[in-house]
């Protein structure tokens, strides 16, 4: 690295610990949910395999969680594979997939998630996904099921809607069988029927990549929830704009309902 380049990355640190300060004195989100958008973007960009993008993605998410343990962030939920990109080709699919297993295999390895107390959860429909995958889910949770500090939710093969018909239709089926009266449906017993309804919706949303959509991801529980966009692929996404975005929070007033 030249004289010029190693100025600019010690700049660089010093806006970062000042960013760093500056968030950690405000008010923290409790929960926050990410739509990692721009991985295969990324990657062709650079003149790589598509597929290579989604393991860059990985890497950044391992970077991501440590950012959020690091500010005390106790809830993050990840929309890793949706029910709608079961449409993609099958060998980038059956590569995601694959790199599912691997990242949950590396954090059964290395146990960050034991030393901080990490309960790790996949919503979504479990149905679609590969065998040797549901099992690597079965073990991770199984495994952190009692783990109070911190709760990462992975979403795969997840949607939106379909999270919303299927508290319908499990609560359908407590009518027909007289456990409750229509009468008792509410707010609160749609929640429990969440995939999420043990937990705080979330108060931040950011996604990266540039788009300013929500694609299906937590519509229920995103009603009074925090929307931030960052112009940047999720690959490239860096500590100083997850601080940034934290920081557009803080300076926010929450309003419920207007």
């Amino acid at each position: 690295m030249d004289i010029e380049g190693k100025i600019a990355d010690t700049l660089t640190k010093i806006y970062e610990r000042k960013l760093l300060d500056i968030v950690k004195s405000g008010r923290m989100p409790e929960h926050v949910a990410v739509i990692m958008d721009g991985n295969r973007r990324y990657a062709m960009d650079l003149g790589l395999d598509p597929v290579q993008g989604h393991y860059l993605g990985k890497e950044k998410l391992y970077e991501f969680l440590n950012w959020c343990i690091e500010l005390n962030i106790r809830v993050v939920t990840v929309y890793a594979f949706s029910t709608e990109n079961f449409r993609r080709s099958s060998r980038e699919v059956e590569s995601l997939m694959k790199l599912f297993e691997e990242s949950i295999d590396r954090e059964l390895r290395e146990g960050r998630i034991h030393r901080e107390r990490v309960k790790v959860r996949v919503i979504g429909r479990r149905d679609l996904l590969p065998e040797n995958l549901r099992k690597k889910v079965e073990e991770i949770e199984n495994l952190t099921k009692d783990y109070d500090r911190y709760v990462l939710n992975l979403a795969i093969g997840y949607g939106g809607r379909e999270e919303i018909l299927k508290a319908i239709r499990d609560i359908s089926r407590e009518v027909l069988e007289g456990k409750i009266s229509p009468d008792d449906i509410n707010e609160d017993l749609v929640r429990k029927h969440l995939y999420t309804g043990d937990l705080p919706d979330p108060d931040l949303i950011l996604r990266t990549s540039g788009e300013e959509r929500i694609s299906n991801f937590l519509l229920w529980q995103m009603a009074y929830s925090e929307l931030y966009f960052a112009d940047v692929y999720w690959p490239s996404f860096s500590k100083i704009d997850f601080l940034r975005a934290i920081l557009s929070y803080q300076k926010r007033s929450r309003r419920y309902g207007t």
